[in-house]
């Protein structure tokens, strides 16, 4: 890539446990000590580390954001959000106490609705929020939509996935990433995206098929016990066969599940671009099973310690598997002219959900 051909990759993680173990346990402490309060300052530091870490081509990432942002963020987040949202939750229970289930009829899809669009705006802002405090050569992405209209994005199209009997779920996932991304800048550069459902389709044919050859293979379990005049011991083979059949197909529906995640964020990176530089994305599915049983036993075996972690944990397995190719002219590279945050991703805090 340019400036990056006596480089392995473009992209690098140099950053070492042993060096971010203070910061981890520290951060720990101070968020329990504080009930909670510390954890936006502690994401920062956390952040700022990770980030100046981080190698892209010949100089490393500088986070910018502050726990201050963030914790703005979050507040506006629960006063205009999650406070009307748990008036509305009991207000509808109260009505229907009260008998009024016409009123909750309507109010109860306008909650869901609203769930839908606020989760989606979450993604938009938390994304936008990110690019705009993440500096690389001193120059900085984000993007001047205000994620109003992903927002609605976010209700519609999973709902069309759904209503085709859940086989356009690819689809809105697909068409998602697409408008999310598409709505991005870094520097003057606007990213491109368009990814398509198609290749995915394969392993998520596994996934929606599983459950129907489940229900086929208990019915033909039930109808073995009655073919052998339902004796206790064919009815106790065939209560054992379906009994081993559905923790069969809830562990292999987790396993599809990973693979078909694997795939998607490999076709969504791959088909990303900034400009003249394309991204890939090479973790495959045993790699997305080695970081996720690794942190449920790094948490498990430390008695919750190693949850601290988890961030790091998954940045450097971002950037591990991370690719770019392509040209970037540093002298056309100027600042961007999208509108600096106030405040944090604070929408995104409120669910707990990530970016990317």
């Amino acid at each position: 890539m340019g400036d990056s051909s006596s480089q392995d990759s473009a992209f690098a993680f140099q950053g070492n446990w042993k060096e971010f173990a203070p910061i981890a346990l520290t951060n720990l402490l101070l968020t329990i000590v504080t009930l909670g309060v510390y954890r936006f300052w502690a994401r920062t530091r956390e952040r700022r580390y990770l980030w100046s870490r981080t190698r892209f081509i010949d100089d490393t990432l500088e986070w910018t954001g502050t726990g201050m942002e963030l914790f703005i963020g979050f507040i506006m987040a629960a006063v205009l959000i999650l406070l009307p949202l748990f008036i509305l939750n009991f207000g509808i229970q109260a009505l229907m106490l009260r008998g009024y289930v016409g009123v909750v009829a309507v109010l109860a899809p306008s909650l869901y609705v609203f769930l839908l669009f606020i989760f989606g705006l979450a993604q938009f802002r938390a994304l936008r929020y990110r690019l705009s405090r993440t500096f690389w050569h001193g120059i900085r992405g984000g993007s001047a939509d205000p994620g109003f209209a992903y927002g609605w994005s976010a209700v519609w199209k999973p709902v069309i996935g759904f209503m085709a009997l859940g086989l356009m779920i690819p689809w809105s996932m697909c068409e998602l990433w697409n408008e999310r991304w598409r709505a991005m800048s870094f520097g003057p550069h606007p990213f491109t995206s368009d990814v398509r459902p198609g290749p995915l389709m394969g392993r998520y044919l596994l996934f929606y098929l599983l459950p129907i050859a489940g229900c086929v293979a208990a019915i033909g379990a039930i109808g073995f016990a009655f073919s052998r005049g339902a004796t206790a011991p064919a009815a106790g083979a065939a209560i054992g066969f379906v009994i081993l059949g559905v923790i069969a197909a809830y562990l292999a529906m987790g396993v599809i599940a990973i693979a078909f995640y694997a795939k998607y964020f490999r076709e969504a990176v791959g088909n990303l671009s900034l400009t003249t530089v394309d991204f890939e994305f090479t973790a495959r599915t045993v790699d997305w099973f080695k970081l996720l049983i690794g942190s449920a036993l790094l948490v498990i075996f430390t008695l919750g310690i190693g949850y601290a972690f988890l961030g790091y944990r998954n940045w450097s397995f971002f950037i591990r598997h991370l690719e770019a190719s392509g040209e970037i002219d540093l002298a056309a590279l100027t600042q961007s002219d999208t509108p600096e945050l106030k405040q944090g991703e604070g929408l995104l805090d409120a669910f707990d959900v990530g970016a990317i």
